[in-house]
């Protein structure tokens, strides 16, 4: 799911930034730095918590990047921990240190629970705009994309989603299993005669078993890619692999019947040859069609 949850928060990084910076600007614009400065920023942090419930952590760095005060965090595994801590090298404090602005990181594994996080920085200056402090929110990756995006992956629409495909799935692998089981009981049926064999019944198990390994093909495309969220197979861009696999698995089933067609007409009723290239013609115009939608969404890709 991890890499499901990357390529959403690409999309909606923009949007996250805006919205956690906005938050974090709006509560500590009234932060005072004179007196006890620790008291102050722990007072600050609290009302952060408050703003953003699904923070994981929260904490300020000085302008050295070292912790001033411990975490703050509704986890009590969490809670109370880290001041004094070195984090200079961290992205969010060089970044933040640079930039003058807050910032928004990369997906990275968090030191303190071990799940992917995002941290948002906030810098705090003085009055002669000398740095002072950098308050810092991590967030758990999969919380920020059900606050930013409602129909992300691990929202409850997207459990939801999960579910019904889950049900799809299942009941297009019963499908190509009957179609299986039809198709090998009709050649059984046929025997071991060569010279008794039927040449029709012979293309309809084929045109079963085909139909019955693309559509399971096609259920493993819809369940690694909806349910377990795997990335998408290098080669068609961003194209939805089931739709892919769907147009795939109607190419191979009609060429198959056109292929019937033709040796069908070819015996019993020439005048209707006509009829069978006809469909060669629109399995070719599907194959070109099918060519054309990896194209452009290649295209847009590299673009």
């Amino acid at each position: 799911m991890v890499i499901r949850e990357i390529k959403e928060y690409a999309q909606i990084r923009t949007k996250a930034r805006a919205y956690l910076c906005y938050l974090m600007g709006r509560t500590l614009s009234n932060i005072n730095l004179e007196g006890n400065i620790e008291e102050q920023l722990t007072k600050q942090l609290k009302k952060l918590q408050k703003v953003i419930p699904n923070a994981e952590v929260l904490y300020a760095l000085d302008a050295n990047g070292i912790q001033v005060v411990d975490n703050i965090s509704s986890q009590k595994e969490l809670n109370g921990k880290r001041k004094g801590y070195d984090r200079s090298d961290r992205a969010y404090f060089y970044r933040t240190f640079r930039e003058h602005r807050c910032v928004l990181t990369e997906p990275y594994p968090s030191l303190e629970s071990n799940s992917m996080v995002v941290t948002a920085s906030f810098p705090i200056y003085d009055e002669n705009h000398n740095l002072m402090y950098i308050v810092c929110v991590d967030i758990q990756l999969d919380k920020l994309l059900s606050i930013i995006l409602p129909s992300s992956v691990d929202s409850l629409f997207g459990r939801y989603s999960k579910f019904v495909y889950s049900l799809f799935s299942l009941a297009l692998v019963l499908v190509a299993f009957l179609l299986f089981i039809k198709g090998v009981s009709g050649l059984l049926v046929l025997g071991w005669d060569i010279n008794s064999m039927n040449i029709n019944e012979m293309f309809k198990s084929t045109i079963l078993l085909t139909l019955s390994l693309a559509i399971f093909d096609l259920v493993k495309a819809i369940f690694e890619e909806e349910v377990l969220g795997k990335e998408k197979k290098d080669g068609a861009g961003d194209g939805h692999q089931t739709m892919i696999r769907f147009l795939g698995s109607i190419i191979i089933a009609l060429s198959i019947e056109s292929l019937m067609l033709v040796f069908k007409f070819a015996i019993t009723k020439p005048e209707k040859l006509h009829s069978a290239v006809d469909l060669i013609y629109g399995v070719t115009v599907l194959i070109v069609g099918l060519s054309v939608y990896i194209w452009v969404n290649k295209s847009n890709k590299n673009k």
